[in-house]
């Protein structure tokens, strides 16, 4: 089965499958992006890019390029290989919001839902785990609060994750995921300061906004504490 525990220091889950699990995962992430279907969505490109990175750590999980254990953390005793990898609170709640609305133009099937269901019911519990109290002020992002039509959702989810990996972790990092995911709701202030910000940025550079990159060339990601 599929499941998530929060890592050590809060910044994100860990996602656990076994190879059959991250594999039927992966392939209907596929089915919803890089498709011909969607060329014509306004701003499908931006989307793409989230879910190509998404999609990207699914399929080195299922590749055993990032974490491998025996058995899972519920069920230990078992002998069976699971495959996980690190995805950030905000890179998860992101791209599950752009795959949902990829999937509002098609005809999903039964399985499809339930396994986004089951990585929300998780992604809830690993909230809960981790801090009971934010995590009560978190079900709202997981429940479509976030902008999952924003034209920039890709660079939203890149400037909120930057900010959120620079305050290092731990509970008190976490008691701030509420206000800095406010960002990606809507018309609020602080989603139309940003907007303004990356359309003035792509104007300055010549390019389209899915051409700019996060300043964060100074921070190590290699070396996060997850």
């Amino acid at each position: 089965m599929i499941y998530t525990i929060p890592t050590k220091r809060g910044l994100g889950i860990e996602l656990w499958g076994t190879r059959e699990d991250l594999s039927q995962l992966y392939y209907l992430i596929s089915n919803y992006w890089n498709n011909d279907q969607y060329r014509s969505k306004p701003d499908y490109q931006n989307r793409d890019l989230l879910m190509s990175s998404f999609s990207y750590e699914i399929r080195k999980a299922r590749d055993e390029s990032r974490m491998t254990r025996e058995g899972n953390h519920y069920y230990p005793y078992t002998d069976q290989q699971y495959l996980g990898t690190n995805l950030s609170w905000i890179h998860i709640l992101f791209s599950l919001a752009a795959l949902k609305y990829n999937m509002s133009f098609s005809n999903t099937s039964k399985l499809e839902i339930a396994t986004i269901l089951t990585l929300e019911h998780w992604l809830a519990s690993s909230m809960k785990e981790f801090d009971e109290k934010t995590a009560e002020q978190l079900m709202p992002y997981i429940d479509g609060a976030l902008h999952e039509a924003n034209a920039y959702i890709y660079n939203y989810m890149r400037s909120l994750n930057f900010r959120y990996f620079q305050l290092g972790g731990g509970k008190k990092a976490f008691r701030q995921l509420p206000d800095i995911l406010s960002t990606g709701v809507y018309s609020t202030d602080n989603y139309n300061t940003l907007k303004k910000e990356l359309e003035s940025s792509a104007k300055a550079n010549n390019c389209q906004v899915s051409d700019l990159e996060v300043n964060d060339d100074h921070f190590d990601y290699d070396s996060i504490q997850w």
